[in-house]
């Protein structure tokens, strides 16, 4: 049940996004500005192909194109200008379908204005791509139904809710078994005080909801899902010095995760896999999250959450899977991953991301956009 506290955020970022932000050059943070990484080139392309004023109104925090999306039914909570929307409609082909919810109106317009012009652009025949007005925490309200999507993506949308286990409970009930939340959010290195979580700037620059990172698991486990597997993340800076001085000790970053929505089945046990360099964009490699890189025809040993995952997922037929704790013959590279060696902590990640930003790589767009964070 919504609170009249939350009602007043539900406002006050409505008008953040719908009146105060023009675009994403408008932010007081680098929230909305992601991080350069390598970008598979067919993903730069979809995202080339996005009409300039819905670029130009995106405000996402992270990059949200998981891998193998060929025919998969996705969902974008916060879809804002429909920036993520429409590369993703490119990809997921026309047996695919993407659906975007935003509860900013105007926001809604703009999106649904160029559906015309993006499906002419790829040559699809009919629309696979349809926007909603409304919020994410109320996805039945909004027509949407139990285990309809393959995938549900989130850009720097979710730290806009004040109530996070709402939002988890609902992508639960509309992902499909096997389906994931492949995300990216902004996240604090504690609890906030409350003169933050109070703040009305603080709130439409994605600091004053964002989540202590440690909550998110519990969060996960109370509503059903797998723990969460940290792919990417960044410190986030504030320009503003009156805002800054707010924030005091507390740092913020943004990051994407995993959420894994997988079938009630009986116990299984770590064992080898290998990749069979089958996923477009990733025929080498797949980085499947911080903890695990899968080069083509390497033997690597998984953990027992991580066999549940290949097997039960969209990624099952890219992988052979070994018998539950038996190996396969040496014949090359091998790879294990020690438990003390697993990255759960995003500032952690963070950190050795930035003493590595020797190279630079193109970057695509941010977190909070135009939509909601950049």
């Amino acid at each position: 049940m919504a609170t009249p506290r939350d009602a007043e955020i539900r406002k006050d970022v409505q008008t953040y996004y719908g009146q105060v932000l023009k675009k994403s050059a408008d932010f007081q943070t680098n929230a909305c500005v992601t991080a350069a990484r390598p970008v598979p080139q067919h993903i730069r392309e979809a995202l080339q192909n996005v009409h300039e004023e819905v670029s130009l109104r995106y405000y996402g925090c992270g990059l949200v194109i998981p891998e193998c999306l060929e025919n998969c039914w996705i969902l974008d909570l916060g879809s804002g200008s429909g920036r993520d929307c429409y590369a993703l409609s490119q990809l997921v082909g026309e047996k695919g379908h993407v659906t975007g919810i935003d509860m900013t109106e105007g926001q809604v317009e703009v999106a649904n204005k160029y559906i015309e012009y993006h499906m002419e652009k790829y040559g699809f025949q009919a629309p696979n791509v349809t926007f909603i007005h409304g919020y994410i925490e109320k996805l039945e309200e909004a027509g949407i139904k139990n285990e309809s999507y393959d995938i549900v993506i989130s850009n720097c949308a979710i730290n806009l809710v004040p109530d996070k286990q709402q939002v988890l409970q609902e992508v639960y009930r509309v992902l499909k078994h096997g389906g994931e939340l492949y995300f990216s959010d902004v996240y604090a290195s504690l609890e906030l005080p409350e003169e933050i979580r109070t703040h009305k700037v603080l709130w439409g620059e994605c600091l004053g909801g964002a989540l202590y990172w440690k909550d998110l698991s519990i969060l996960a486990k109370k509503v059903g899902f797998c723990p969460p597997r940290l792919v990417t993340a960044n410190f986030i800076t504030v320009q503003n010095k009156e805002l800054e001085n707010m924030i005091g000790d507390c740092r913020f970053v943004s990051a994407t995760f995993r959420l894994f929505k997988l079938p009630k089945t009986g116990p299984t046990q770590k064992c080898q896999v290998i990749y069979n360099g089958g996923i477009r964009g990733h025929e080498k490699e797949l980085i499947f999250d911080a903890n695990f890189t899968f080069k083509k025809d390497e033997v690597v040993e998984v953990d027992e959450e991580t066999v549940a995952i290949l097997k039960n997922a969209r990624f099952a037929q890219d992988f052979l899977i070994g018998p539950d704790g038996e190996k396969f013959p040496t014949c090359g590279a091998y790879t294990a991953l020690e438990v003390k060696d697993v990255i759960t902590d995003p500032f952690e990640l963070a950190g050795r991301f930035d003493s590595a930003e020797s190279r630079s790589f193109p970057a695509v767009g941010g977190c909070c956009s135009t939509k909601k964070c950049s």
